[in-house]
Order: C-alpha cells, then sequence, then structure tokens
C-alpha cells in the first residue's frame, strides 16, 4: 500500500506541475497599470498620462541601475536641455522667491491654465530666515556666493550659470536619478519662471546671497 500510495501521490503531483505548466503567464505590471488607472480620473491640470513612466523612470525605479543605463541616460537627457530664447539667464529674484514658496501646481483642484509653483523650500533651504524647509535635497542657502557668483552677467560665471540652468531644466542631464522634477523639460515652469528661479538662486542681491 505504502507503494502505491508513493506512486499515486506522484501522480498528483505530475498532474499539478503540467496544471501549472500550461497556466497562462499574467503580465503583473500591466495589471497593476490597469487598476492604477481605473482608479483615478482626469480633472484640471490632474492627467491620467502621467502614471505611465517613460525609459528614465523606469530604469531609475529599478534597485540598482547599470553604471551603462546612468551614463547613457544622462548624455540622453544633456541634449534635451534647451538655452533660454532670449539669451538671459537671469529674471526677477522677487518673483523667484515667490515661486520657490509656491507648492501649487498640477494637482486637480489647479484650473488648467494656472501656473505651477516650483515648491523650492519642500527640499531645500534657500535663505537663512526660512525655519522650514526639507531635506531631500541640499541646502541651496548662498547658492550663488559659495560659487564666486558677483556679479551673474559676468564672462567668469558663465559655467555656473549654464550649469544652473541644466540642473532645472532636467536635472537628469546631470544626475540620472535625481529625485528633482525636470521642470523645463517636463513642461512643469516656463521658461520665464526658470529665469527668475535662477536669479533667486544667483543674484547676490537675492536673499539666498545677500543674508
Amino acid at each position: 500500500m505504502t507503494s502505491c500510495g508513493s506512486r499515486g501521490a506522484a501522480a498528483a503531483i505530475g498532474a499539478i506541475a503540467a496544471g501549472c505548466a500550461m497556466a497562462p503567464s499574467v503580465d503583473y505590471d500591466k495589471v497593476a497599470q490597469d487598476m492604477i488607472k481605473a482608479s483615478f480620473r482626469e480633472q484640471g491640470q490632474a492627467t491620467i498620462d502621467r502614471i505611465q513612466q517613460d525609459e528614465v523612470q523606469r530604469i531609475c525605479s529599478a534597485p540598482a541601475p547599470s553604471p551603462t543605463d546612468v551614463k547613457r541616460i544622462e548624455t540622453a537627457e544633456l541634449a534635451t536641455i534647451k538655452p533660454p530664447s532670449n539669451g538671459r539667464y537671469l529674471g526677477d529674484w522677487r518673483e523667484g522667491e515667490k515661486l520657490a514658496q509656491n507648492g501649487r501646481g498640477m494637482t486637480w483642484t489647479d484650473p488648467a491654465d494656472a501656473p505651477s509653483g516650483g515648491n523650492c523650500y519642500n527640499c531645500h533651504q534657500m535663505t537663512k530666515a526660512e525655519i522650514s524647509f526639507g531635506t531631500i535635497g541640499p541646502s541651496l542657502y548662498q547658492y550663488g556666493k559659495l560659487r564666486g557668483v558677483t556679479d551673474a552677467a559676468s564672462p567668469g560665471s558663465a559655467p555656473i550659470v549654464q550649469y544652473t540652468w541644466g540642473k532645472l531644466w532636467n536635472s537628469k542631464a546631470t544626475s540620472a536619478c535625481s529625485l528633482m522634477p525636470r521642470f523645463g523639460h517636463a513642461g512643469v515652469l516656463t521658461q520665464a519662471q526658470i529665469r527668475d528661479l535662477m536669479a533667486l538662486l544667483l543674484d547676490p542681491k537675492s536673499p539666498v546671497n545677500s543674508q
């Protein structure tokens, strides 16, 4: 009886294994995406297309992106950076400060034509006076002063001016999996808004550098 029982158990296991082998494969990523799509609706500035990851986001969602992928991302993203169309990198730091404090934008409660804010204080310290700021990103207090910018329009400051513009336009050009939004590349902020943030960071008279 033991021998027969063993043969019966083996046959049952074989049948189960065969059934599993014949079962259709499930694309769990697609199942998850379909569930997410079914859970959201478009309204105002909140659109469903945002849940679709681009190649950069897919690679950076992996536990450990390869050095080859990181280099490829940074090279490709660097090519997307557009210089200011009017040739002016700096705007009004006063408007830039308003943008840095403004966390609104791209939610379902924001009108479709309302401009977004920069929300800089959510991740960075910007001025000495600010006592409530995030620490996801590095402190930007005295950003221009520490980098020797005494006159943002001078030739000597051009490299840091261009680097800062690129960082705001598409942060992944210098750090492939940066958590910083791609403000210009993704259309979150306009060129005029980015120029104002540039002034906040680099103008010697702004509170970032003068306090």
